[in-house]
């Protein structure tokens, strides 16, 4: 078989395909068995492409202990039905010489594999609350399920490089419980939160105070201007958010630029080429 009977596969905010739509859990492991059938090795790729994509093909082998054939043919199949499609290494990803290495990643269909429960009802339930209170009832609505999914996240208080990464950390945790599988990584002079998952994307594509939302609780927590790169409502394989490391001076009119004394420094940007598709 593909699979040692010690492997285990950390999964992180994400449903089983078996559960409940109404069901909900944090962090965990899901210990995948030896004798597993193709199902069972197949939703494990997937998982892992959700939560590790990009991904080469070598470390999906490594990660699940398949074989070079065995994760050839998982991954011929996904692309073949359009669940994952291949990409080649930016350079920047490239480590020595050679053709940059090909990684893998989901597509909208494969992440649709892991369901969104009750999207016609939460729709309809939307619609139903713009008609009755407006689009301000909508945008209600959005920032108070935000303020439930972070809150347990407080504001930053320093802000310093290591301050503010361990915070954007914080809100990726805190998203994950929520079913987002979010993480965040290290780009140029600033941090990215990346939702490799959302289980609310079908209602978002419709109703885009959702994601707004999200946005205005991470400006507020983290006390500075953060970008959003992309989304899944929009089509991108990831929710990218943009943190600067260094917090970005408040607004200022020309009279009060004119009379500063000290010029302030800005922090580097990131580099262009990084779109957010790559970040999942």
């Amino acid at each position: 078989m593909e699979f040692r009977h010690t492997d285990v596969v950390k999964t992180v905010g994400l449903r089983n395909a078996q559960q409940t739509g109404h069901q909900h859990e944090g962090a965990r492991s899901v210990v995948v068995p030896g004798p597993a059938g193709e199902g069972h090795t197949r939703e494990a790729v997937i998982k892992l492409l959700l939560e590790e994509g990009p991904i080469t093909a070598t470390a999906i082998g490594e990660r699940l202990g398949l074989s070079p054939a065995g994760v050839r043919r998982h991954l011929d199949a996904l692309i073949e039905s359009g669940e994952a499609r291949a990409t080649r290494s930016a350079p920047w990803q490239q480590k020595g010489r050679g053709r940059p290495a090909k990684q893998f990643q989901l597509t909208a269909t494969g992440r649709g594999r892991l369901g969104h429960a009750y999207d016609d009802l939460a729709g309809a339930a939307m619609r139903q609350l713009r008609e009755i209170g407006g689009d301000q009832a909508i945008t209600d609505f959005a920032r108070k399920r935000v303020r439930t999914i972070v809150s347990g996240v407080g504001e930053l208080a320093a802000h310093t490089p290591t301050e503010t990464e361990a915070k954007a950390e914080e809100i990726a945790e805190a998203f994950s419980d929520a079913g987002f599988a979010a993480s965040t990584r290290k780009v140029g002079a600033g941090v990215q939160i990346c939702q490799h998952h959302c289980p609310v994307s079908h209602v978002a594509e419709e109703f885009p105070e959702l994601c707004a939302a999200e946005l205005e609780a991470f400006r507020e927590i983290l006390g500075t201007h953060v970008q959003r790169l992309a989304t899944i409502a929009n089509g991108d394989c990831a929710c990218t958010t943009h943190v600067p490391l260094v917090a970005l001076p408040p607004k200022t009119n020309t009279a009060q630029k004119n009379s500063a004394s000290t010029p302030v420094v800005q922090p580097a940007t990131t580099s262009t080429h990084d779109s957010g598709r790559s970040a999942e």
